[in-house]
């Protein structure tokens, strides 16, 4: 792919526009995984792993994508997922996936590491606005955050349960982004490269996690306390007392296992969120893919069923579905839109995967999401 965002016809297309536009540390942070990286192949090959089985000559002349996602309408089965940093790839780039995914009819989820406000996202970008809540050690932190979005008005709090401790992103240490003293000189050259980047950081001010330096104080670290104070004792009798304190739709993201899911259930969650984190956690972890057909059987109806992980086509959201999840996140994929083209290119990784979507349907034989079940699917070794 040579050519520019409007000649961008799938989500591989948008890769280079991206890496082209980054410094590596920053298209490495995106890009990349955890140790060996098997966890982020692992995603994508499951998913390449199920094969269609369309039906045929049925009426499929009028179709519809929109499905119920927690209670309400969404254009389509996908979520603009939450992701930290995003403000440092585009001058608030929160702000503008926000929008994008608003215009799209799509919900969007607020990383607790964005760059820009909770209070911001919620007054310029009104939509469906989910908050993605890390857990600190110190809990009231993390608790004014959380009061912060309910009455911000964002329907669903989602608490991120992989995270106990930074998985071992190897690109992010030999660039120096997780070393303590910084930047490695190669990096620090590297950006030297991308004038039109250092514009735009120079201009927004320089990154700073807004959220987490209001409740903590400007003495602080803010980046140090992001990426250190992350709770590892985060466990099951927190998920039953933020259900209690928090009014609306809660989730909880990072299950893998099955009885996991029915324990979130138990405690009264409204949706369970299957996700390794994208690969950059847990190397050799289990897909989510791989562990859906498995929880969809244990918890039913009982609560909202949603995936992540290597989404990169229409044709993967319907998978999804055929097996068990109510919707996917979206993590890569619209970031790829956003370094490519601000709110712009955000729309255009929307616009791409729904047009798949579109397509795939069709040629499956189902005007709508009502007819996407398992026998749409063989699964191949």
């Amino acid at each position: 792919m040579t050519g520019g965002l409007d000649e961008a016809i799938s989500i591989d297309d948008l890769v280079p526009l991206a890496r082209r536009r980054l410094p590596r540390f920053l298209f490495d942070y995106i890009h990349r995984g955890s140790g060996d990286e098997a966890t982020l192949r692992r995603n994508r090959q499951v998913l390449e792993r199920w094969r269609f089985r369309p039906r045929t000559l049925v009426n499929v002349a009028k179709r519809d994508q929109s499905v119920a996602l927690l209670g309400a309408k969404a254009a389509s089965p996908m979520i603009v997922g939450p992701t930290g940093l995003t403000g440092l790839f585009r001058p608030q780039g929160e702000l503008l996936m926000a929008k994008a995914a608003a215009k799209a009819g799509l919900p969007f989820a607020l990383s607790t590491a964005s760059l820009t406000s909770i209070e911001t996202v919620a007054k310029e970008a009104p939509g469906r606005l989910w908050f993605q809540a890390y857990i600190f050690r110190e809990r009231q932190v993390s608790e004014a955050l959380i009061r912060r979005a309910r009455d911000a008005g964002y329907e669903a709090l989602v608490i991120t349960s992989d995270f106990q401790v930074p998985g071992k992103r190897e690109f992010d240490w030999r660039n120096g982004l997780a070393r303590p003293e910084g930047l490695s000189l190669a990096s620090k050259l590297d950006i030297l490269r991308h004038p039109r980047w250092i514009v735009d950081v120079i201009r927004s001010g320089g990154p700073h996690f807004v959220n987490v330096e209001a409740e903590i104080g400007p003495s602080r670290d803010a980046k140090a306390y992001v990426a250190n104070e992350i709770d590892p004792a985060l466990c099951w009798d927190d998920i039953k007392r933020y259900r209690d304190a928090w009014p609306r739709k809660l989730l909880v993201k990072g299950i893998l296992r099955a009885d996991d899911a029915a324990k979130a259930v138990a405690l009264g969650v409204n949706g369970v969120v299957l996700s390794n984190h994208g690969g950059r956690q847990l190397d050799s972890a289990l897909s989510a893919i791989d562990a859906l057909p498995e929880v969809a059987r244990e918890i039913g109806d009982k609560a909202s069923l949603i995936v992540d992980g290597g989404i990169r086509r229409g044709g993967d959201v319907i998978k999804a579905r055929c097996l068990g999840a109510e919707a996917v996140i979206l993590g890569r994929a619209p970031l790829y839109g956003l370094v490519a083209g601000g709110e712009r290119g955000t729309s255009r990784a929307l616009a791409i995967l729904k047009d798949e979507i579109d397509r795939d349907l069709a040629l499956l034989g189902c005007p709508d999401f009502s007819h996407v079940g398992p026998d749409l699917l063989v699964g191949t070794d």
